[in-house]
């Protein structure tokens, strides 16, 4: 069975954390944006029909959807949050941690790893 080494854990497992940090960065990004685009076609098409209920319900609609996309916006930060503050690691775990963290956050500031292409 391969185990990984705690103290490189971070380094080991950098392609994998950088794709996750690129997929969480577009999901950040893309799911707000289409959550507020749809919200305003919405509002927009009420508008058109100049129906006072649609007006009210699109307009419900659009804080609800701009809520919901400010939340996904800032789920990272609140998940990270909470682990640090349940801070139940020890000193390496807690950095390794926080590397990978900040690796998923920024993803240019990964450590590269040996096993990467063209890092012989």
């Amino acid at each position: 069975m391969l185990l990984l080494d705690a103290t490189n854990l971070c380094t080991d497992l950098s392609p994998m954390l950088k794709l996750l940090g690129w997929v969480v960065t577009i999901i950040k990004i893309v799911i707000p944006l289409i959550l507020i685009v749809l919200g305003m076609v919405d509002l927009g098409k009420a508008v058109v029909s100049s129906e006072d209920k649609a007006i009210n319900k699109s307009v419900t609609k659009l804080i609800q959807r701009f809520i919901a996309a400010v939340v996904i916006f800032f789920i990272p930060a609140i998940v990270n949050a909470i682990f640090s503050a349940i801070g139940v690691m020890s000193g390496s775990e807690q950095s390794q941690f926080t590397c990978a963290v900040k690796c998923i956050t920024n993803v240019s500031s990964c450590p590269t790893s040996e096993l990467e292409p063209g890092n012989n």
